[in-house]
């Protein structure tokens, strides 16, 4: 397998990659290497976008509820 080395990261770029990694329970590796393939498979991102774009065409002149407004009527009773 291939390895990588990034020269002169930005530290703020560091801390947020490490606290990043630490959301997600892995290593900064496991981390960086995760983004990395996304990024080079096309990731999340594009199906997160489609999904998205899958649930505005399904909901597309649907009225939609304000879910607060409701629970504060219903605990004000």
């Amino acid at each position: 397998m291939a390895q990588v080395l990034v020269r002169g990261l930005d530290k703020r770029v560091l801390s947020a990659l490490k606290k990043r990694a630490l959301g997600n329970r892995r290593s900064l590796q496991g981390e960086l290497k995760t983004i990395m393939e996304n990024a080079a498979h096309g990731g999340p991102s594009r199906r997160v976008l489609a999904e998205i774009d899958r649930i505005r065409r399904a909901t597309r002149g649907k009225i939609s509820v304000d879910s607060v407004r409701i629970i504060r009527e219903d605990r004000d009773r």
